[in-house]
């Protein structure tokens, strides 16, 4: 399995986090490490995920003003389980075993710190999201 968790070490971009600092907690420690990289990673096939989930739900999204896109946007997340598990394994299933055992941990804490992070790459995204 070294194998494959060098390889999905290496496709992640460089993020640059601003300083870490000793106080720095485990779980804002594996969110910079880890969460932010994979998601930037991840980030078209989070946007064409959610663009499917749009359609999927009679392109509501595609009438409503900016303001009111971002809280489909959030609604979406919060509302739909189902939706939100499935935005959760497109990011979880890019983990390393090790960085896996370190996330079950505190999957709680870390999936809210995960949604955030997913939530806000699609608002920033919500132009690449108009009507194909």
């Amino acid at each position: 399995m070294k194998y494959r968790d060098n390889l999905l070490k290496k496709l992640r971009p460089e993020i640059d986090v601003t300083s870490i600092q000793l106080q720095t907690s485990e779980e804002e420690l594996f969110q910079n490490q880890t969460i932010r990289p994979i998601v930037a990673l991840q980030e078209e096939l989070l946007v064409s995920v959610f663009r499917h989930y749009v359609i999927k739900h009679k392109n509501i999204f595609y009438t409503l003003s900016i303001e009111k896109r971002m809280d489909y946007i959030e609604n979406a997340i919060h509302k739909d389980m189902k939706f939100r598990n499935s935005l959760k394994g497109i990011i979880i299933g890019q983990f390393t075993l090790e960085e896996h055992q370190n996330y079950v941990k505190n999957s709680s804490a870390l999936n809210k710190r995960m949604i955030c992070i997913v939530k806000e790459s699609l608002k920033n995204n919500t132009l690449l999201l108009d009507h194909d």
